[in-house]
This record gives C-alpha cells, structure tokens and sequence, in this order.
C-alpha cells in the first residue's frame, strides 16, 4: 500500500470518528467552553502521562513549540465555536457546516502552505454553495445563530489544517497534539476566569457527563487527531479537509438513528447534505483524474 493510500484511508476512519463528536456534543449537559476545556484536558494528561513525549519536548526548539501553541489556540477556538452551534442549534446543523471548509481551504491553504493556487477546487467548493443554501432553507430560524458559529468554525478548522500541513514535519505528531492541545487548554482557562471570575470558574461533570467526555476524548479526540497529522504528511491539507466534509454525513445519519433530530429539519436541509456530498464526491474523481 503507498503511503498517500494509507493516509486516506487514516483520514477516513478519522472521519468516522468525529462523526460521533457531534452526538457527543449534544449528548453532554454542559455548555460549550466547560465541554471543550474538560475534553482538552483530559486528552493533554492522557499524553503527558507517556514518557517519550517529555523526552521529544525537550528536544524541541522552542520556536516550533511557539509555533505550535498558537495553532492550539485556533484549535479550542473551532472547537467552542463548533459546540457552541451544537448548543444553538443542534448535532447536524453544526456538522454540516464543516462542509464548507474546502472553500475556505481553497483560498487559504495556497498562501499558508506556500503552494499554488489551484482553481479546481475553488471551484468544486463553490459547488456544494447551492447545498448549503438548501440547508439554511431547511433550518428553522430559532437556529440561525448556531450556522452562524458554524461557519465561523469552518472557517477556523481550514486555518488550522493549513497550518498544520505546512508545519506537521517540524515535530512527530503526538507531540504536536499535546503542544497544541495544551496550548488550547490554557488559552480556554484564561477566557473561563476572565468570563466567570477565578472563583468557582470550573463546572465539575457529573458521573455520566465524566464518561462521555472520556470517551470523547480518547477516542474521538487523541486517536484521529494524532492520526490526521501523520496523514498530513502524505496528503495536501485541501483532500484532507474534503474527506473530512463527509463527517456530515455520519453525523447527520447517527443524528438520525440517536438522537431523533429528523423531527427538527425539513427536507430541504437533507436534501442541500445530499448536494454537498455530491460535491465532495466530485472533487475525488477529478483528484484521481489528475
């Protein structure tokens, strides 16, 4: 198997995985930032209790650790504005959102990542517009503000993948994780003090909350997050991000099948899913083409 296969198929099972993030998302009581700041923190202590990664920080400069705590504080913004569209509106509206990103990416990634502009897949992500026009459409108004975030972390998601891509060589990826991860961990304890005060800032889960946000974090969060950087390597930032704009669709399905969110959209919002996806499958047959 070549390398560049192997990394799709990585990418893909990532992909799988952050399907169930969403349902995550809905399925924890707690708001937003206590939700992201818990599950940054117990992917951070989970690493840091592997020995190598101390050894692999020591022998790191400290300009790339710089360099990638900043990425990390881009990361816990995607991920509060994207639990936060969870929280206005709900698991599908947010995911589908995601979709978006290869348009972004298609802008953002040349000049990041000091390639070429290539306007094939400027235009590809303009195709899946008509499908995100349909799922505004399909959206009930009350959620708005929820699309509204999750735009805004489709946009954030594709200056993160960029920078990583351009960077990810520079260190072995569970370090990057961890540097990244605990960057973003500080930055949210920072924003929760300066919000709520430094007394009584942190919501304790209880014992199911505590569960979910584990599982979460280990098997949605440090097993495809440290997968995706190693496929980085072997893959452009742009593919990765247009594989991962399936994620709406096992989010949506899982959506579906647990948590009954068919009730809340009409079938414009599926239909404008089914549109975007059509798109994603489109760019992969003028990838293998070219």
């Amino acid at each position: 198997m070549t390398p560049h296969r192997k990394a799709l198929l990585q990418i893909h099972f990532c992909v799988v995985l952050w399907g169930f993030t969403a349902i995550f998302g809905k399925l924890i009581s707690l708001a937003a930032l206590p939700l992201v700041w818990w599950r940054m923190l117990i992917v951070v202590a989970a690493i840091a209790a592997w020995p190598p990664v101390w050894r692999m920080l020591r022998q790191t400069d400290v300009r790339t650790l710089g360099l990638f705590a900043g990425i990390g504080v881009v990361v816990a913004l995607h991920w509060l504005t994207f639990y936060g569209a969870i929280k206005l509106a709900n698991a599908s509206v947010a995911a589908t959102c995601m979709a978006i990103g290869p348009i972004f990416l298609a802008v953002i990634e040349p000049w990041i990542a000091k390639r070429s502009f290539d306007p094939r897949e400027l235009v590809i992500g303009v195709v899946a517009l008509p499908g995100v026009a349909l799922v505004v459409g399909g959206t009930p108004p009350g959620m708005y503000g929820g699309l509204v975030l999750g735009v805004i972390s489709a946009f954030l998601v594709a200056v993160f993948a960029s920078l990583n891509k351009r960077h990810v060589e520079r260190a072995d990826p569970l370090l990057v994780t961890w540097v990244e991860l605990a960057s973003g961990t500080a930055f949210l304890t920072v924003v929760t003090m300066l919000w709520h005060g430094p007394v009584g800032s942190f919501v304790v889960p209880d014992g199911r909350d505590l569960f979910l946000l584990v599982v979460l974090a280990i098997a949605c969060t440090l097993l495809p997050f440290t997968l995706a950087l190693r496929a980085l390597r072997h893959t452009s930032a742009f593919t990765t991000q247009l594989a991962v704009s399936l994620e709406p669709v096992y989010a949506v399905v899982l959506a579906v099948l647990l948590l009954g969110e068919q009730r809340e959209l009409s079938g414009a919002f599926y239909v404008g899913v089914a549109v975007i996806v059509g798109a994603v499958f489109a760019q992969t047959v003028q990838a293998r083409r070219r």
